[in-house]
């Protein structure tokens, strides 16, 4: 059937319509194994370069908001900060306690076992005293925050994020950096200072118990003992490192928390990957601080 006496435009529109559409070229690359294993990585490659990049530019804005607040040139948020410290450090000492009770406990019974072979269980109050000190109390601690309290960041700042809460703030003149992020920040990492001593202090106490029932040592004996193989440098180096996991905690939970887009599902795989690397990146750092303080001569 042919159509008389329609608009130039319409006619138009009805030919191109009419036209069959030209085959598409087959590219040469599609099937080839190797060159689609390859545009993955590359894909990948761009993909994970983009992120250091967005996450060295928020990292590089906190320090600078961080900077302007300690300076007094911005205004600290004193309440934020206290409920921040409330849920990170005050809701948490119990399970933290629990969990540092029974790793003492363990590393205690283990150590007995090996050490009794050579009739030197005299010395498991050493391992005790300065694995949890120096090592096990403050990074297992990181670890149980991380999870805890660095996914809480990452879903609470993506939901806002979603519901469009970030921007409200920008639009009444508040800087979302400022008002979610420095709080967070400077909570986490004065309250994992706390937990790391109160957790190092359940984990002596969790092998107290055990060399008391086992060993036969009592409890003055071996808190006296303890005296004398904790070093001051240990308990210096625990405390140095736990200000730091909880900045770099608080800073990946609420960087991935920024960079949720679209549904609730963002928000999941962000939580994850929030947690996923601060653990990552803490025991990276607890590695590097191990070797640092060792080239210092701290043994």
């Amino acid at each position: 059937a042919a159509l008389a006496g329609a608009a130039p435009e319409i006619d138009r529109l009805i030919r191109a319509m009419a036209t069959p559409p030209r085959p598409a070229q087959r590219r040469p690359d599609i099937g080839n194994p190797f060159v689609h294993r390859v545009a993955r990585i590359g894909a990948a490659l761009v993909a994970a370069l983009h992120n250091v990049g967005s996450f060295l530019a928020f990292f590089g804005q906190t320090l600078v908001v961080l900077g302007g607040t300690i300076a007094g040139r911005r205004r600290l948020r004193w309440h934020a900060v206290v409920h921040q410290g409330e849920a990170i450090g005050i809701n948490a000492l119990g399970i933290i306690g629990l969990l540092l009770f029974l790793v003492g406990l363990v590393v205690a019974q283990q150590g007995a076992v090996q050490l009794r072979q050579f009739g030197a269980e005299i010395f498991t109050v050493n391992l005790i005293g300065r694995a949890t000190t120096r090592e096990l109390g403050i990074l297992l601690t990181a670890i149980m925050v991380a999870g805890r309290s660095g996914s809480a960041f990452a879903a609470q700042i993506g939901s806002m994020k979603i519901n469009e809460e970030i921007d409200a703030l920008r639009t009444i003149g508040l800087d979302p950096v400022e008002v979610l992020v420095v709080p967070r920040v400077i909570a986490c990492s004065l309250m994992l200072l706390g937990l790391a001593f109160y957790g190092g202090l359940c984990a002596l106490v969790g092998g107290g118990v055990y060399v008391w029932v086992d060993l036969g040592m009592p409890p003055a004996s071996y808190v006296a003992r303890l005296r004398e193989v904790i070093l001051q440098s240990d308990f210096a180096i625990g405390m140095i490192k736990a200000p730091v996991f909880g900045f770099i905690i608080a800073i990946m939970g609420c960087y991935h928390g920024f960079q949720v887009t679209g549904n609730a599902e963002s928000v999941g795989q962000r939580t994850t990957q929030a947690v996923v690397e601060a653990i990552f990146v803490v025991i990276v750092f607890d590695a590097f601080f191990a070797f640092f303080f060792s080239m210092l001569g701290y043994n």
